[in-house]
């Protein structure tokens, strides 16, 4: 019975990642292309990222100052961690663990992401500036996508940019929501606000 139910779970997970969404179709003339990953060099991407911007999938939603921690393991896989609070800077912190596996012959580029035992996804590293940054994550459907950035905050001109390389890619950037990563940034202008809309 058990199992019955993980498939269950499994498959409802799925499906919310793969499309299920109340959003229309992509309007972005480059929606059909498909996405390329960049070569990335992973002992110096890991570490800390603040997501600075994404379309979340149902476990983002309402999160406010999230952030990702990477570590490289002995076995070459990556403990992924992500940290957020619901809605409220003074919520409890939520951690969610997962665990990532670099697919042989991509560069680093992209991950197979296991979010619970039997469930993968793929994540796809799109950009990656030469400081190690900024950098871009995306998913094949592209109906899941991230903007991160080193620190918590990051200007309007390099989030504006970052915005452009994924309409290139094909992304509607209309769906990315802005992370509020202070206090101060919940409900202004640009920044979601957590449990009601923009």
């Amino acid at each position: 019975m058990r199992r019955v139910v993980h498939a269950a779970a499994a498959a409802i997970l799925l499906l919310c990642l793969t499309g299920c969404s109340n959003e229309p179709p992509n309007p972005n003339p480059r929606a059909g292309e498909p996405l390329a990953t960049v070569p990335v060099d992973l002992p110096r991407y890991m570490g800390t990222w603040y997501i600075i911007a994404n379309i979340p999938y149902f476990a983002e939603r309402d999160m406010v100052g999230s952030r990702a921690e990477w570590k490289l393991r002995p076995d070459g896989k990556i403990d992924d961690s992500y940290y957020g609070r619901k809605k409220r800077f003074d919520a409890p912190e939520k951690h969610y663990q997962f665990l990532d596996t670099p697919v042989p012959g991509k560069e680093g580029g992209e991950w197979s992401v296991q979010l619970f035992w039997p469930v993968r996804v793929t994540q796809l590293t799109l950009y990656v500036d030469p400081d190690y940054h900024y950098t871009i994550l995306g998913y094949p459907g592209k109906n899941l996508g991230w903007i991160f950035s080193r620190e918590p905050d990051m200007s309007e001109a390099t989030y504006r940019s970052l915005l452009h390389r994924l309409d290139a890619m094909g992304y509607d950037t209309s769906r990315f929501r802005r992370v509020p990563q202070r206090p101060d940034q919940l409900g202004t202008e640009g920044f979601a606000s957590p449990g009601g809309g923009d």
